[in-house]
């Protein structure tokens, strides 16, 4: 086992499946979920598990067998990394406090419980959402854009474990110094949130529903072309005539993003089709509620691009300034006139072209388009101003975060006593009480009774931090439930 870090010579070195009675959780069966008889329970999925909370707002049930719901049942203390999801979220987690009652955990999180107090749950908490996050992205397997970790592998990450005594005094000078970040980050979320507020009101009231008098109501069919893009076929992605493409993950509210491009294979007259016009602009066809009709004006960056059927694009006629367009469309969307005409598939609402050009399109003349575009342009320029500054104290608090725990597993947060007895004589008796309970189960002579090998583990050897030279075995083995 290889150390994350240099940790003061007091402390040790342990893997989390040494320390820790470490399990996944349930899967859910659908058959089960009709059966009445069987209890449902609150269950945490990976949404309800964030760095260094818990969302409880929002939990879920589920139908499982009473033995199930006994075995998984979360204990005080308990901490709950996830397992899987984008690879950020590897590792991710937070401990248990009996928010709920009777409350399990599905099989994407998986739930540490520290034996014999050996470590303080928060600070393997904070180690695996800040310290360990390399490690996760080191040893997290990725497949369909989704990352996961094992079970076995999991219980190999490498924890410090300082001396009992000086982890009460981590835990409340971190504490400490978190309860004031925690109050600066609440003002900073508030006033982010009213930013946002704000934001909204302004687009919502540049283009005042009903409209006044002298201006003409029309609908988007009316005053301009709209079109679906090109569909995708694995069999395009090679070919001779190879040409980038935007899709929804390049399009954001006024903005498209070009880091990540992809390109396909157009002839040159379906390119002619699908190719964009700086003016364009392209929505958000299939997206999640909040999102759905996201606008953004293409406006000749990257040059000579197309794009696919998650957009639809739209081109203003000779009425209507793209740019106020612009600003129409995302009034919509923030005023969630795009929802009315909706349908909801597996989750993702879609904007039909066919709903999307009926929907009222309020022409002023072209002399106050542009002065309307003008005046809140440069609102939203000022706002953004603000904006920025929001988001650099956000990035500043999580340094700021990162470093004192940094420093708290460097040993330079509390003072160093030599004279603390290490946790070392506690670990080798929590192994030893391990290997003892495990060679007396039913299990382990089975498995011995057809080989012998099994019988033979390497001893644990226990050394100072910072002492390690080579992978340590791990020497026990649980198997995932079985739902």
């Amino acid at each position: 086992m290889k150390p994350l870090l240099l940790t003061p010579p007091s402390w040790t070195w342990a893997t989390l499946g040494e320390i820790a009675d470490v399990v996944g959780g349930v899967t859910k069966d659908a058959k089960k979920q009709s059966d009445p008889a069987l209890p449902l329970v609150p269950y945490l999925r990976v949404a309800n598990v964030q760095r260094g909370h818990l969302n409880v707002t929002s939990v879920a049930q589920i139908r499982v067998p009473q033995a199930t719901a006994e075995r998984l049942r979360l204990q005080h203390g308990d901490v709950l990394l996830n397992e899987g999801g984008d690879r950020d979220k590897l590792g991710r987690g937070w401990v248990w406090e009996n928010q709920i009652p009777n409350c399990i955990h599905q099989n994407h999180v998986f739930r540490a419980r520290i034996l014999e107090g050996i470590l303080h749950p928060k600070l393997l908490a904070w180690f695996a959402n800040e310290c360990a996050q390399s490690w996760f992205e080191t040893n997290g397997t990725q497949t369909t854009n989704l990352a996961s970790i094992s079970l076995s592998k999991i219980k190999q990450l490498p924890v410090p474990v300082p001396p009992l005594a000086e982890q009460a005094q981590l835990v409340s000078a971190l504490e400490r110094h978190f309860s004031w970040l925690d109050i600066a980050d609440g003002a900073i979320d508030s006033g982010a949130r009213k930013l946002k507020l704000l934001i909204k009101k302004i687009l919502i009231e540049a283009v005042p529903i009903p409209s006044p008098q002298h201006w003409r109501t029309a609908t988007v069919n009316e005053v301009g072309a709209v079109d679906l893009g090109r569909q995708r076929h694995p069999n395009w992605h090679e070919g001779p005539n190879m040409r980038p493409y935007l899709r929804v993950a390049n399009v954001f509210e006024d903005r498209i993003d070009i880091s990540d491009l992809m390109e396909m294979d157009f002839p040159p007259e379906i390119f002619e089709r699908f190719r964009l016009s700086e003016g364009d602009i392209l929505l958000n066809e299939g997206q999640s509620p909040e999102y759905l009709g996201r606008p953004a004006m293409y406006r000749g960056i990257p040059e000579e691009v197309a794009f696919t059927n998650s957009l639809l694009r739209f081109r203003a006629g000779p009425e209507v300034d793209p740019e106020w367009a612009l600003l129409v469309f995302r009034r919509h969307m923030h005023a969630g006139r795009f929802m009315q005409e909706t349908r909801i598939t597996t989750n993702i609402a879609h904007l039909s072209a066919s709903r999307f050009k009926g929907v009222e399109f309020p022409i002023p003349p072209l002399e106050e388009q542009r002065q309307i575009v003008a005046r809140v342009t440069n609102t939203l320029i000022e706002l953004g101003r603000l904006s920025t500054q929001i988001n650099q104290a956000q990035a500043q608090s999580a340094v700021l975060r990162r470093a004192l725990l940094s420093d708290a597993f460097a040993g330079d947060l509390v003072p160093q006593d030599p004279s603390e007895e290490s946790v070392k004589v506690l670990l080798e008796r929590i192994c030893a009480d391990r290997k003892a309970s495990d060679a007396r189960s039913p299990r382990h002579a089975a498995r011995t009774s057809r080989t012998t090998t099994d019988a033979r583990v390497k001893p644990i050897e226990l050394m100072p931090s910072g002492s390690y030279t080579g992978t340590q075995e791990t020497l026990f083995k649980q198997e995932e439930l079985q739902q």
